[in-house]
Order: C-alpha cells, then structure tokens, then sequence
C-alpha cells in the first residue's frame, strides 16, 4: 500500500519481499545504536529481521493511514527500501494516550541527503491532513542528527521526559497550523 510520494521518494508499507533491505537497514548499529531500550543492538540474521518485521505488520495492523510503519524508497532505488518513518499510537504505563509519535531510521548511506526530511515532513502533512492536531517525536539524549530533523521539521523541544518507553528521550512535538508550537503535549501532561 502506498501512502504518498514526494519529489524524491515513495513511501509505502513494508512487505514481506523487502526482507533484505529491513535488514540492511536494521543490521547497521549506526541505526540500532539510538533505537528502543538499552541493551540496544544491531539485528543479527534473516531470521530475527523477518521476526521484526512480522511483528510491525502486527503492531499496525487495523491501523489506518497515515499511521504505520512506512518503507522510505527512494524513486531513483530499484533495489528498495533505505529507511522507515513511523507515525503510531503512543502507549504509556498508563494505555493508550491519545498522542501519535513519529520516528524515522536512515540506512547510513543514504543520511545527509535530506531524505528522511522530506519523508518525515510529508508524513506530518498527511497526519495534518487526516486530523492528528498534534505529533510528538522522541529522540535519544544523544542523537543530535535525529534533533536536528525534528527543528528542521518545526518540531519544537519539550525537553527531556521518561514518560514512554521506560527511557529517558528529548521530547519535539508539531502542532497541526502550528509547526513551532510548544504548548502542544507538554512532557509532564497526559
């Protein structure tokens, strides 16, 4: 399924016969290294990548557009995917919140180019468009290149919260008409 196209990039579900691009993407640990909980790590094999996989197919199934796990393919790339841009429910301690994350991961050969800008951007017109008021992004302390898409995308910094995940992440968030807002979602409100 597709869900848009922008200049330079289609960005579509990923399917089952995308095995070796997820891979190469998420085998690289200059990815894994900012993604989910310590111990962070880097996918080890085909078998643990399709697993992955399986599991996002699951976790976005019944979801409906612009939200999922969306394959980031470069329209000049026959071979596949180069990245991801997510835009999913968030959960708390508590259940569902209401808040909607987006996230991007970037093969490292194809970083610096702008494309996961473009992506992310596109997809938060889309939530725009479908009636998200509100998205967060969440980043790593560290991950200064993930911070530096959120500004260039109008997120505005919330600083730090430990509310998902049970990690601490640098909170941004985009309201709907209100890119550099930083009322919206405040890390301490529900």
């Amino acid at each position: 399924m597709e869900l848009l196209r922008t200049p330079r990039l289609l960005l579509r579900r990923w399917q089952n016969d995308d095995l070796a691009a997820y891979y190469a993407i998420y085998s690289q640990w200059e990815v894994m290294r900012w993604l989910g909980a310590p111990p962070r790590r880097a996918v080890t094999d085909l078998a643990e990548a399709r697993e992955r996989l399986a599991r996002w197919h699951h976790r976005e199934a019944g979801l409906t557009p612009p939200l999922g796990f969306w394959a980031l393919q470069p329209l000049s790339e026959a071979a596949g995917p180069v990245g991801t841009v997510l835009l999913l429910p968030l959960h708390d301690d508590q259940g569902v919140t209401g808040q909607i994350e987006i996230g991007w991961h970037l093969h490292p050969a194809y970083q610096k180019q702008g494309l996961v800008t473009e992506a992310a951007n596109a997809v938060l017109n889309a939530a725009e468009t479908a009636g998200i008021s509100t998205v967060l992004a969440l980043t790593d302390p560290d991950n200064t290149a993930s911070q530096a898409v959120a500004r260039r995308l109008g997120m505005a910094e919330q600083g730090m919260t430990d509310r998902w995940f049970n990690i601490t992440t640098r909170q941004f968030a985009r309201a709907a008409n209100h890119p550099s807002s930083t009322e919206a979602a405040r890390p301490d409100q529900s």
